[in-house]
């Protein structure tokens, strides 16, 4: 067969093999546009997940009268013009492809009213390259696309998709991540003429918290840790999920780079080294995080869908996501203290107090200190019998005290719990999971502030290398010395380790540095020789921190919980499980039925 060129409309739809994929598809690229367009309403109708009817409405700036047929061409756009205008791109799209994409495999409707002009205009296609003249049509300011009969020319692509309830579902992603990028548009969602969502505009946080309560459910919103950073060049913004709110799948993860809804593998590697020190074995975080940078840092032109963006300089941004949610994640500890009244508890039998008065959260205690002041927090309280008629007695006003965070010891539960009282009722603390955070964190700093030390190995290990590898190996000698490592290369690909971190002496030596420089290679970077050495530090403080059934006394009780308040990390242990939880009085209450 010779060689010919293609018609038009194959052409388009082959491209629409790449843009079009299902209905979600067609929703994405429609909504960027409406965004794109300056839109502050949208409006969605869905029938039959996307296949029977797509519909969005918006209020942008409409298109003119003259562009609507060339809307329909491909490769024609408003939003770049020349190849200095794809390098700093800041719209969602810029191909032209979309809609003519769109419209050779639907049955396609197009109206729009020029913010300019004095009514709208339509222009329809139907699968075919012929595309009829405008005719005016009553129509607001903005625009509506109506595409119909999704692949109904293309009998092999819509037997490939699914039942309504998975389509409806990705949609419903859709519809999720730009409502997320976007909280200041006010978005109205129908199916079958139902509405399904109203989301509207937020501009502060307290708003924007509300979307993600509609969106990503109410336990998500409760668990959120906000963060607000910038350096370099970059700022990163938004929230991320407390470490016990973790998820068995990465469903809860939302990463915008300069508005645009993004799946990265650099990104996702970033938040994961983050993560590692403090989350379960197996699970995934949850975060809504917005990344802004300069548009020429970033190439959006790398994937056809536009899921995946480059970076310029791809190591700096790692680093500065890595290092900003792994200081926001070890800041997370009990919230700060207020002044509230303490109560004065009594015994009713003796007339002597065992309750508390008087402040022990000033400062954070060692258990020496906490022995010497017990005494003065648990002393003897004198009571008259008309105060032993009342179980409990508050404090007046100027008795008033700060309780800590996680409050004071009550007792012990099992050997295994802490049982301790705080403002907003019951605190139950894991002693061995929370001594276990305390000693790793205690060992880490202790090992930071002492230096790598390292050991000569009897016999040098040789490793037989890549080329490239030893290139990399070779490139990052100091890096690797800083580590403990003294690494020399032998020949063209063969590289001969004499030094190792005395830590990891006892290790699969070769495993690691042929890890860690395909981690240098892919990330610019690897954190695998620190997190190895945080896997011995943490065997160390699991096998070194107090056990189960082991009785504590009450102030041994006390300075373990001032030691949780004072140290980073303390809601989890080393494996990623809950050190602590609180039991408010309102679920207590609800216990017993009180107030019903």
């Amino acid at each position: 067969m010779r060689i010919r060129p293609l018609e038009a409309r194959l052409i388009n739809q082959i491209a629409a093999g790449e843009v079009v994929e299902r209905p979600a598809s067609v929703l994405k690229e429609l909504l960027e546009n409406s965004l794109d367009a300056g839109a502050t309403r949208i409006e969605i109708d869905i029938e039959d997940g996307g296949k029977r009817l797509i519909r969005v409405r918006d209020n942008g700036h409409g298109i003119h009268k003259d562009d609507l047929a060339l809307a329909l061409s491909r490769h024609a756009t408003s939003k770049i013009a020349s190849l200095d205008d794809l390098e700093k791109v800041a719209s969602l799209g810029f191909r032209g492809e979309a809609l003519p994409s769109i419209a050779s495999v639907s049955r396609l409707l197009l109206q729009s009213r020029w913010r300019e002009d004095r009514s709208g205009w339509q222009v329809q296609g139907d699968g075919s390259e012929k595309t009829d003249a405008a005719e005016p049509v009553a129509h607001p300011v903005g625009t509506t696309i109506e595409v119909r009969d999704l692949f109904f020319n293309v009998p092999a692509r819509r037997k490939f998709l699914r039942t309504e309830t998975t389509e409806q579902k990705h949609l419903d992603g859709v519809v999720q991540r730009i409502a997320l990028s976007r909280p200041d548009v006010e978005m109205l969602v129908r199916r079958k003429r139902k509405v399904l969502h109203h989301l509207r505009p937020g501009h502060s946080e307290a708003e924007q918290l509300a979307r993600m309560r509609v969106l990503l459910g109410e336990s998500f919103a409760r668990q959120l840790i906000g963060l607000d950073h910038s350096a370099a060049g970059l700022h990163l913004s938004g929230w991320v999920a407390e470490p016990t709110f973790s998820r068995s799948q990465a469903d809860l993860q939302f990463f915008f780079v300069n508005g645009r809804a993004v799946r990265d593998k650099l990104l996702a590697h970033a938040v994961r080294q983050a993560y590692q020190d403090v989350l379960y074995h197996g699970r995934h975080p949850a975060f809504v995080l917005y990344l802004e940078m300069d548009p020429t840092a970033v190439d959006v032109n790398a994937h056809p869908a536009k899921h995946e963006v480059r970076f310029r300089e791809s190591r700096l941004v790692h680093d500065f996501l890595f290092r900003t949610l792994h200081q926001v994640l070890a800041d997370v500890r009990p919230a700060a203290e207020q002044p509230v009244a303490v109560p004065v508890q009594a015994s009713a039998a003796t007339g002597a107090g065992t309750g508390y008065m008087g402040s022990q959260a000033g400062m954070p205690l060692q258990v020496g200190e906490q022995l010497g002041r017990y005494g003065q927090l648990h002393g003897a309280v004198g009571a008259t019998s008309a105060e032993q008629a009342h179980f409990v007695q508050p404090a007046s006003r100027a008795e008033a005290q700060s309780i800590p965070p996680l409050g004071f010891a009550l007792a012990q539960l099992k050997g295994i719990y802490i049982l301790a009282e705080n403002e907003q009722g019951l605190v139950l603390v894991d002693m061995h999971a929370a001594h276990e955070r305390i000693t790793y964190e205690h060992l880490k700093r202790s090992y930071q502030e002492d230096g790598i030390r390292s050991q000569p190995l009897l016999v040098p290990l040789a490793i037989a290398v890549s080329r490239s590898e030893a290139d990399e190996a070779e490139q990052r000698q100091d890096w690797f010395a800083a580590l403990g490592f003294e690494l020399d290369r032998q020949g063209p690909e063969q590289l001969l380790v004499r030094r190792v971190p005395t830590l990891l002496s006892d290790t699969d030596i070769e495993t690691l540095v042929r890890d860690v420089l395909a981690d240098c290679r892919t990330h610019g970077g690897s954190q695998r020789i620190e997190a190895s050495i945080n896997a011995l530090l943490s065997t160390m403080a699991c096998h070194g921190s107090v056990r189960a059934n082991r009785r504590l006394t009450i102030e041994e009780m006390n300075a373990l919980l001032r030691d949780m308040e004072r140290t980073e990390r303390s809601g989890q242990c080393n494996h990623g499980r809950p050190t602590w939880v609180q039991v408010g009085l309102q679920e207590l209450d609800a216990l017993f039925l009180r107030g019903r």
